[in-house]
């Protein structure tokens, strides 16, 4: 504990020893650091806050959701300080002034962007901050263009969002226009080549599938008949065996007319259907003539067997020639459908580079025209969605806080400047001090004499003066106070400078 007593005793004679030498370093310190801290120009600083409204019923009615709008206002944000906007603020504003060349205004927007800022403090509040300390101008021409630029920030920002909208929207309706414009011309065209295919090639009507679709009922068509041919077959047999089983006449004495009374009703029948102009291919006329051939056996049959004609049989021989001209009619209706349906499938199978290019023409339009229909569609929505945008502002803003003038600068913080600038030359004074006596090989004391040689120390002379030099040391050590106190008294000055010139600019 001694030692480090005695080392701190050493250490503080050393500097008091050099006290002068001390007092220039801290001066020469001190002056170059206030030096520096007066030519930091002062930062001002201007901020403003505006809310963002992105409520309306009516844009998410079209389509136009909370996300979307978010998504433009972001980019809005980060298009805010893009170099073309800078650009405008700096034409509008007093940095504008001196610009003359490319490289200047290329210069001066690097340098803006360094000072403007623009964060989102909440969903729909954002903070616009700009910074001035240009040296070439006053802190009260600093501070009142802080409060420019942030204002001119503003204004663009009110900008993009209305005309910037506006414009996009209308770009983006002049693109689509044009697009349905080509389509309908491609559209147009596709129609008349389908449309001269399909006369030359009827059966290749929408791409073929017309045929296609006559096929297939041709092929249903014919599956009911079969069904229908066996159920007529069915009946006929039936019919038949029935009349096998039944006797032709019943015992007694024949009756005038009967069968031969019936053929003369029936040929009577059939020559008044032909008289209607039915062929001899209509199922009816069909059925009549098998019903005649039926009772012309049976006439012949009365003219040598006696008895009286049975009733039943005649019934039975009626129905079943309907059932057979019905068979005979299904057929004739079968054979005729399963010509259509070779036919058909002659020609699918026959032309298949025909069906090919009908497939192809049919599918090109049905293309162009679902595209056609699209565009049109999404034309609708983006006018309606545009019209929204621009009428009713789907974005609507505000200014919470104006931009705010500043009355006093953000940095530096030269009060603290001024004291660390102090603080470091009286130590850089002291530390040098000491540094020049750990140099030179004095000892300031007899313990420190004695460690380093290592021999015993008797005593130490003490140091005598005349009055003479008694009253030159007084003098000097008042000059050294002096010159102390007039590097405090400075620091005052120079604090009081710069609160002056803060109230100035208030």
């Amino acid at each position: 504990m001694n030692s480090l007593y005695d080392e701190v005793l050493s250490a503080i004679h050393s500097v008091w020893h050099r006290r002068w030498i001390a007092l220039a370093v801290a001066w020469a310190i001190c002056l170059l650091g206030w030096l520096v801290v007066a030519m930091v120009p002062n930062t001002y600083q201007s901020r403003a806050r505006i809310f963002i409204q992105l409520d309306d019923a009516l844009a998410e009615q079209v389509g136009i959701g909370v996300a979307d709008r978010k998504r433009d206002i972001e980019r809005i944000r980060q298009t805010l300080t893009s170099a073309v906007n800078l650009e405008k603020v700096v034409r509008s504003t007093k940095l504008g002034d001196a610009i003359e060349t490319p490289r200047q205004m290329e210069t001066a927007v690097l340098d803006l962007a360094k000072k403007v800022k623009v964060e989102s403090q909440q969903d729909n509040l954002f903070e616009i901050t700009a910074d001035a300390n240009y040296g070439t101008l006053s802190d009260a021409e600093n501070a009142r263009l802080a409060q420019d630029i942030a204002q001119k920030m503003i204004d663009i920002f009110r900008e993009e969002n209305i005309s910037g909208n506006r414009g996009e929207m209308t770009e983006t309706l002049a693109f689509v226009n044009a697009q349905l414009k080509q389509r309908e011309k491609e559209l147009e065209s596709a129609e008349q080549r389908r449309q001269a295919f399909e006369a030359q090639h009827p059966d290749m009507v929408q791409g073929g599938a017309a045929g296609l679709q006559r096929l297939e009922a041709a092929r249903t068509q014919l599956r009911g008949l079969d069904a229908d041919l066996a159920a007529a077959q069915s009946a006929a047999a039936a019919i038949s065996g029935q009349l096998a089983g039944t006797p032709q006449t019943l015992p007694g004495a024949a009756p005038q007319g009967g069968a031969r009374a019936a053929l003369g009703q029936a040929t009577a029948d059939l020559n008044a259907m032909h008289a209607r102009g039915l062929t001899d291919s209509h199922p009816d006329v069909i059925a009549l003539k098998n019903q005649i051939a039926g009772l012309k056996a049976q006439a012949q049959a009365d003219g040598g067997v006696a008895g009286v004609p049975n009733p039943a049989w005649s019934s039975l021989q009626s129905i079943r020639a309907d059932r057979e001209a019905t068979v005979q009619a299904i057929q004739a209706r079968r054979a005729a459908i399963q010509s259509d349906i070779a036919s058909y499938t002659a020609n699918q199978v026959g032309n298949p580079e025909l069906v090919a290019e009908a497939q192809r023409i049919g599918r090109d339009y049905d293309v162009l025209r679902s595209q056609y229909a699209k565009l049109l569609q999404d034309r609708e929505e983006l006018r309606l969605r545009g019209e929204i945008k621009t009428e009713r502002e789907a974005v609507k803003f505000e200014v919470v806080d104006p931009p705010t003038s500043p009355r006093s600068p953000v940095a530096p913080n030269r009060p603290i400047l001024l004291i660390a600038v102090l603080v470091l030359g009286l130590g850089g004074g002291g530390a040098a001090a000491f540094a020049i006596g750990q140099l030179r090989s004095t000892f300031s004391t007899t313990a420190k004499l004695q460690s380093a040689t290592g021999l015993p120390v008797l005593g130490a002379i003490s140091r005598t003066m005349s009055d003479g030099a008694k009253a030159l040391a007084a003098r000097r050590l008042k000059y050294f106070f002096a010159g102390t106190a007039s590097l405090g008294v400075l620091f005052v000055v120079l604090l009081a400078v710069e609160f002056i010139q803060r109230g100035m600019v208030a």
